[in-house]
């Protein structure tokens, strides 16, 4: 299978056998948000998810900039979360994100990478802490400014950050309004590895073809059980992955890793 091509242009979909890139492509906004984006990048990252022969994603921005969040010029033209044009207020309903890309990334089982390749702001901030992994060039930055702007981290930041790296250091961010350069962000372990600019997608696509290497099975219920393992009690979660683990025994896959280890090979696996 192959993931379709972006109706809109503002992704770029590249697919290498068994990875996924994303890129998002409004470089002249610094790839903030809009409308059209917000739902396109939830279907492609679901229809990525849902393609058997993707095992791992990469997520990216064009030009100099990640993400600089939601356009707020969309929303000043009554886009995102805007009053309407006469300035009175919608009527009042239920928002519904099950289908938001925060959500999406959140939910899905297949490995996100985010290559930092430049600022990540607001919502933008936010979708890189959502990715499993973030691997930052040396000019890339996490502005942590929605204080500065009368908003808040309202895309999963407040329940994400401080998870990553504690809440002291979250509140000196989030509170301060601080923008952190790559190499604090490595410090404090807001990313993985911070490489030079230029090997910033070689880096990436290097740990996503460790990833894709491994076992799609082991690697994605991994990835569900450390999710779920967050709001579970250490007993549950073993039970779980008793579970799992005895579907797995009985998948081929587990049997070509006994069988390359024994023969001392790199294997081969299907995700069957």
């Amino acid at each position: 299978m192959a993931i379709s091509a972006s109706t809109t242009g503002e992704l770029l979909i590249d697919q290498s056998d068994n990875i996924v890139v994303i890129t998002l492509n409004r470089p002249d906004r610094l790839n903030a948000i809009s409308r059209e984006m917000l739902q396109e990048l939830s279907d492609k990252i679901v229809e990525a998810d849902q393609d058997p022969d993707v095992r791992c994603i990469i997520l990216t921005g064009a030009g100099k900039g990640f993400c600089a969040g939601l356009d707020l010029v969309d929303v000043s033209q009554g886009g995102i979360g805007s009053k309407s044009k006469k300035g009175s207020n919608r009527p009042r309903q239920l928002f519904n994100l099950r289908d938001a890309p925060i959500t999406v990334m959140w939910n899905i089982d297949t490995p996100i990478v985010c290559a930092l390749n430049g600022a990540a702001a607001g919502y933008g901030m936010d979708i890189a802490l959502l990715c499993d992994i973030r691997i930052a060039a040396e000019s890339s930055k996490m502005a942590a400014v929605t204080a500065k702007r009368a908003v808040v981290p309202e895309s999963g930041g407040t329940w994400l950050l401080p998870r990553l790296i504690g809440w002291a250091k979250a509140s000196e961010l989030y509170y301060r309004g601080r923008v952190v350069l790559a190499p604090e962000c490595l410090e404090i372990g807001l990313v993985n590895t911070v490489v030079p600019d230029d090997q910033l997608m070689d880096t990436a696509m290097e740990w996503a073809r460790d990833i894709a290497d491994n076992a799609p099975l082991a690697v994605q219920t991994t990835k569900r059980m450390m999710r779920m393992g967050l709001e579970q009690s250490y007993d549950t979660s073993v039970d779980q992955l008793m579970m799992h683990l005895s579907g797995m025994f009985a998948s081929e896959d587990f049997e070509e890793g006994v069988q390359s280890f024994l023969e001392r090979r790199k294997p081969k696996f299907t995700g069957r």
